[in-house]
This record gives structure tokens, C-alpha cells and sequence, in this order.
């Protein structure tokens, strides 16, 4: 049984093809990078994978249940979660008011309009516990506009991981990041237990092609060798 399965899936916008017949396997505890050029449509896959865009034809299997038609918030539910490539959280609330908001949209309290948020004690209790795991726990009262892009990029990380998925999948973790961050974020994912299966966009190579069991190549060939990262790891140039 694979943990996440996907069979010639194709999206257009228009008359321009972005996602063209991608097919891949991701076995359970795999670490996969996905990497190719700028516009290869890794980012429509992340997309159509969790439910955001439907595609145009093609499967979409989650540990062999067929998602396809599902709604991205069903998704959830059945163990997937993702970070974004560019950070969408609320920077007014605090740090762990974030993560419990990332939690409710899993909980029946979403449903209940005259529930107390703040009184929801184990919501929080689960929060704070994610945000240990990242090493934000000193500060998960901060208002999230206080905090730097690293500590931002793990409070998503935290986010996700608070949901307990079984299949992650990371939109490029290390974009923006410092030297230093990008060391904390790299002991971050592979602290990940191996009952969670990650897939990860990512740009940089230095950090990424150590994390990763195996290597999925999205772009043409003339894309391919147009681009000087995917050209440096493929072709040695």
C-alpha cells in the first residue's frame, strides 16, 4: 500500500497546461523531494494533491482511498496536511492562537458558534505541545508579528504537524530562511517520525537532497537544461 498515489494527473488554466500526466508513488515513511524549474507546476501539484484545485483528469490515492473528488477540507481528516510557500498565518493573534486555529478546522467546536475559544484547554494543551516540538514553546504567547521568517516558517511547520498527519507535504520550508534558520529548520524535519510520510518542494539543494529517499523531476527537457539548479544536480553543470 502506497501513502500517497498519483496517476496522470493534468490541470490547465486557459489554453496553458500547467500540470501535464504526473504520475508518482510515495511509499508510507518515504521522504520525497520534488524539485524542477520555475513554472514546472509543483506548486499546482501540492495544490491539487490537498484539494485546492481540481484536476482536469487523473487519481489522486491517499494510503489507496481514492480522494480525488473529495474537498480539500476532507482531506484533513484523513491524515494530510501542508505548509504554503509563502506563509499565511495572522500576525496579530499570538503564536499559539495560530496553532489552535489550525486544530479547529479538525474539531466539532468549528461548528458550535457559542463555544468560548480560549476556554477550549485541551485545543491549547495540543497546541503548545506542537510548538515544543518545533522549539517555540517559550514563546507561544508572542504575538505572531513579533517573531522573525524562521520562526514564522515553524510555526507552520508546527501547525501542520499539530494535526497529526500521516502524509506532509512541505512547499519549499527553507525559502527566505538564514543560514541559521535553515539549520533549525533542517533539525525540525528530521526529527519528523517515520510514520509520517513527507513530501517537500525545495529550492535548496544543499539542505534538501540530504533529507531526501528519492527524487521526483517535474519540467520538460529544454526546461530542465534551461535551469541552472536542476541542470547543477542532473546533468553536473
Amino acid at each position: 500500500m502506497s501513502a500517497l498515489k498519483v496517476d496522470a494527473l493534468s490541470k490547465s488554466f486557459g489554453g496553458l497546461r500547467v500540470t501535464a500526466d504526473v504520475s508518482l508513488t510515495v511509499e508510507p515513511g518515504e521522504r520525497r523531494l520534488i524539485i524542477g524549474p520555475n513554472g514546472a507546476g509543483k506548486t499546482t501539484l501540492f495544490n491539487l494533491i490537498t484539494g485546492e484545485l481540481a484536476p482536469d483528469s487523473g487519481s489522486i490515492l491517499l494510503f489507496d482511498r481514492d480522494i480525488t473528488q473529495l474537498p480539500s477540507r476532507r482531506r484533513a481528516h484523513f491524515g494530510m496536511a501542508r505548509t504554503y510557500q509563502i506563509i499565511t498565518l495572522f500576525p496579530r493573534d499570538t503564536i499559539v492562537r495560530n496553532v489552535c486555529l489550525a486544530l479547529l478546522g479538525l474539531s466539532p467546536l468549528r461548528w458550535n458558534p457559542v463555544a468560548a475559544f480560549d476556554r477550549q484547554h485541551r485545543l491549547f494543551e495540543r497546541a503548545r505541545a506542537a510548538l515544543a516540538r518545533v522549539g517555540l514553546s517559550h514563546i507561544a504567547d508572542r504575538p505572531l508579528s513579533q517573531t522573525s521568517y524562521g520562526e514564522q516558517r515553524r510555526v507552520e511547520i508546527a501547525m501542520a504537524l499539530a494535526q497529526n498527519p500521516k502524509v506532509l507535504l512541505l512547499d519549499e520550508p527553507f525559502a527566505g530562511l538564514s543560514i541559521d534558520e535553515r539549520r533549525e529548520v533542517n533539525q525540525l524535519l528530521f526529527a519528523i517520525p517515520r510514520d509520517v510520510t513527507v513530501v517537500m518542494i525545495e529550492h535548496n539543494m544543499d539542505v534538501a537532497l540530504e533529507f531526501a529517499d528519492r527524487i521526483t523531476l517535474l519540467g520538460t527537457r529544454a526546461e530542465v537544461v534551461a535551469d541552472p539548479r536542476t541542470r547543477e544536480v542532473y546533468l553536473g553543470a
